[in-house]
């Protein structure tokens, strides 16, 4: 239920708090006193689209808070829990707006987006209005709330539709990783065998790649290779070189070297370091050979990078990648030739759920037939003592067989759609298309009045639903008032006085002049109050007469509400 509703600068309203009872709560006051601008900010703290043309003038933002009581396991705090939003039942919605069209929406004090709002909200209160959304104009809903009237044997049947189409999912998948159809399973098949056969064509060895490179990289800098080697090759072999001058040393330390172990010492280093630098000359000079280069070679190489480039954009990052990527496509094109056997068992299974699922989606479509074609004569009952006497109903189910049954969903085969006509002579059309305003809010009291709590929302708004309702019909919409607020909060404005007289909270919208501005101002009548109130709806002045028929109005349905 909404508990408490506090307005700051929505229109003429400067700042008004409100707290409202957990039945009949009932809005009135003079045309143009402000009773929309209440309707207009809760609307706005549901989530409806923000206007600065609410905001109360000469002010820079408008701000509304609505406080919410729930059970703890309704479906508002199951979504709350989605969002990692804490409830214990309590929800505070706050939202504000400021002329620069920049706000912000807080959910027990954690800010949300507009659509996580609606959401939630859409679980939490129903307005009916003449623009507004209403719960069951949605086709979308409509299933649902007839198979809420069925309760538990819905339920069931769809808990075993749900298992059914899990179990087919898993065979689908099973025979997806075999390769699907047999025509998509020779589809992968050529396409395994092409890439099989162009990597063990391309006849990859691990560390190719890089040594390629290399290659390529000696080819481009042959020139100055050859420069580096030549002129190492000079210091070291021309006259004059290191291996002359070390030659010459070791010859002279050679006479000496048997004298001293000393001189011995050095004369083994310079004979080694003379040996190095032969070696080394050799190693130059076979070098210097090796780069005997052709333009075939190195147009070659480069080829032999491309194709490995290529394979690896395919099938790896390197070559042990494209190696293990064939020999899994092996051990996949050895899978899918066992496996046109074991498709075929999988798909006789699929086709065995599907007989399943349909035998129990015929079984539901017979249940939600017979709920609704009750439900519809009740609403039509109703309908008929709200004044709408040659009022018919009906649920259209959407015919469906074998082959056109949507056998993929939990919720059964069936599409259907409310329509309805108010006039003798009328076909039924859909809901949506064909119901006036008036219409439409005397039917929905129907609807709800069977219904109740059926959609699970706490708080039923009505505007304005006794537009054109007088006498006998009026008290009508009273005892259905009473009914619904049995287990549902209502908000609701009305001129009714048989209505204000059913309210257990009766709230005056006023204006009034203060300090050369019009302000609107909300007073939660008492008991002396609401009789002038209802005096006041009868079209009557404070008489003796109209106050004491507005007492007599007050405890007659008093006496209702306590089944006298």
């Amino acid at each position: 239920m909404l508990q408490r509703l506090y307005v700051k600068n929505v229109a003429l309203i400067s700042e008004a708090d409100i707290e409202f009872d957990a039945k009949l709560n009932i809005l009135s006051g003079e045309t143009g006193s402000g009773k929309s601008v209440i309707l207009d900010s809760i609307n706005f703290v549901l989530g409806s689209k923000a206007d600065k043309t609410m905001i109360r003038y000469g002010e820079q933002e408008l701000f509304v808070r609505a406080e919410f009581v729930v059970d703890e396991n309704s479906e508002a705090v199951k979504i709350l829990g989605g969002y990692d939003i804490e409830s214990d039942g309590t929800i505070i919605i706050s939202r504000k707006y400021n002329l620069d069209g920049k706000g912000g929406i807080k959910i027990n004090g954690n800010t949300v987006t507009a659509s996580m709002l609606k959401t939630l909200t859409q679980h939490l209160v129903d307005v009916h209005g003449q623009s507004e959304h209403f719960f069951l104009l949605s086709e979308d809903n409509q299933l649902q709330v007839i198979d809420e009237l069925l309760g538990g044997a819905a339920q069931s049947v769809k808990e075993e539709l749900g298992a059914l189409i899990s179990e087919k999912r898993d065979y689908r998948k099973k025979i997806s990783e075999l390769g699907g159809s047999s025509e998509e399973r020779e589809r992968l098949l050529d396409l395994l065998n092409y890439q099989i056969k162009e990597i063990e064509n391309a006849e990859i060895r691990v560390g190719e790649f890089d040594e390629l490179r290399e290659k390529r990289n000696i080819i481009a800098n042959t020139e100055r290779i050859l420069t580096a080697l030549c002129t190492v090759s000079a210091v070291f072999d021309n006259d004059g070189g290191c291996i002359d001058a070390l030659s010459t040393a070791k010859h002279s330390l050679s006479g000496v070297s048997s004298l001293s172990d000393s001189y011995s010492r050095l004369f083994e280093r310079i004979e080694s370091v003379s040996a190095e630098l032969s070696d080394i000359s050799e190693t130059v000079a076979d070098l210097s050979d090796e780069l005997n280069f052709d333009g075939r070679e190195a147009e070659e190489i480069e080829e032999r990078i491309a194709l490995l480039k290529s394979l690896m954009k395919k099938y790896g990052a390197d070559e042990q990648s494209i190696l293990d990527y064939c020999a899994g496509a092996k051990a996949k094109v050895d899978a899918l030739a066992d496996g046109a056997n074991a498709a075929e068992k999988y798909r006789a299974k699929i086709d065995e759920i599907d007989r399943k699922i349909y035998k129990n989606c015929k079984k539901l479509t017979e249940m939600r037939r017979a709920a609704a074609e009750e439900f519809c004569k009740d609403v039509v009952c109703e309908l008929k003592s709200l004044n709408i006497p040659d009022a018919q109903f009906a649920v259209k189910f959407d015919e469906y067989d074998g082959e056109s049954a949507n056998l993929n969903s939990a919720n059964g085969a069936d599409v259907i759609r409310f329509e309805f006509s108010a006039n003798k002579g009328e076909p039924l059309k859909p809901l949506s298309k064909v119901i006036s305003g008036g219409e439409m809010s005397r039917f929905m009291l129907a609807v709800k009045t069977r219904l109740k709590s059926v959609n699970g929302i706490s708080t039923y708004i009505f505007d304005e639903i006794d537009a054109g309702i007088s006498g006998f019909t009026a008290k009508t919409v009273a005892e259905k008032f009473i009914t619904i607020s049995k287990s549902t909060q209502i908000l609701a404005v009305s001129h009714l006085p048989q209505v204000c007289a059913a309210s257990d909270a009766q709230f005056l919208i006023y204006k009034t002049e203060e300090q050369g501005k019009t302000l609107t101002r909300v007073k939660r009548l008492d008991y002396e109050s609401k009789i002038y109130e209802i005096a006041r709806l009868t079209g009557s002045v404070r008489s003796e007469t109209a106050i004491k028929h507005a007492v007599e109005l007050i405890e007659e349905i008093k006496g209702k509400k306590n089944g006298k």
